[in-house]
């Protein structure tokens, strides 16, 4: 049976506006909801997924704020970037498109890859964030101390970096593997969303930005960061979510007492896993009227 097809056009959501930006030689597509003249929040997701992680929020806003939901580079349907899938790269690439929205100052959520961008973002620039909700994701001050006991749970990552590409193109890896066993609440997604996010991947530019994505982290990022953790002190406000069911991520590499921030605190949500943007929408959407 031949791969299918990736979609063409994406995922229809109520009420949202679409547009195509270009940043640091990127062209983003962007999806944003409410009015334009509210309190700006800037939603980056993770993988394997794109903006329609959000689309509780973009269908709902919550009052007073404009919701704005890119897809990463090489994701959904952005375009690639013109270098490999370093973070600190993507960061510029994303402070970059903030300047071409013409926003000086936002409000941050951002899920697992979208989340550690968000970091480094709010590190290097803190001025133009006035908070962060951090989805799923560690701290960037994990030494090797605590991150190596929790390594087992990551496996995944080289998987990934050795064979994402033909995994996403060609087997049903994100919808049996990644979906089956990173949910918590399984009434959070329906058969068609799974397959929004699957079979986007079918894209040889979407499956290619997960073997890059990985490598990249795999290879460089990590063994950098063990040789010279981050140092950088986090002066905006964060507030971290974690599912007690999610199997990737364990709650001491999100643990408040081994961040270097001014104020970082982390929440538990009871029987959610890894996906919070979708399986816990509701307190998503508190904390971030709370940060506003």
């Amino acid at each position: 049976m031949p791969p299918l097809a990736p979609p063409s056009d994406p995922p229809p959501i109520p009420g949202v506006r679409r547009s195509l930006h270009e940043a640091r030689g990127v062209q983003f597509h962007v999806t944003e909801a409410g009015p334009e003249d509210a309190a700006p929040v800037l939603a980056l997701h993770g993988w394997p997924q794109h903006h329609y992680c959000y689309r509780d929020l973009l269908a709902d806003p919550p009052a007073g704020m404009r919701l704005i939901a890119p897809d990463l580079p090489g994701y959904g349907w952005s375009g690639p970037p013109p270098h490999r899938w370093a973070k600190e790269d993507v960061a510029s690439d994303l402070l970059a498109l903030l300047d071409e929205l013409g926003l000086k100052r936002v409000l941050l959520v951002g899920h697992d890859w979208g989340g550690w961008i968000g970091q480094l973002m709010v590190l290097r620039e803190p001025e133009r964030f006035s908070g962060f909700l951090a989805l799923g994701i560690p701290h960037v001050w994990n030494s090797a101390r605590t991150t190596l006991p929790q390594l087992w749970r990551l496996g995944h990552m080289p998987l990934n970096a050795a064979c994402g590409t033909w995994l996403c193109m060609r087997t049903p890896y994100i919808e049996r593997l990644v979906f089956r066993l990173g949910v918590g609440n399984h009434a959070a997604f329906t058969t068609e969303d799974i397959r929004w996010f699957a079979d986007r991947f079918r894209d040889p530019v979407c499956a290619r930005a997960t073997t890059d994505t990985y490598r990249t982290f795999v290879l460089r990022e990590l063994p950098a960061g063990a040789r010279q953790p981050e140092r950088r002190r986090a002066t905006v406000p964060i507030r971290a979510l974690l599912g007690t069911k999610d199997f990737a991520i364990h709650r001491s590499l999100m643990a408040p007492e081994t961040a270097l921030a001014d104020d970082y605190t982390l929440e538990l949500v009871p029987g959610a896993g890894h996906f919070l943007a979708e399986e816990a929408p509701g307190i998503v959407r508190e904390r971030l009227l709370e940060l506003a």
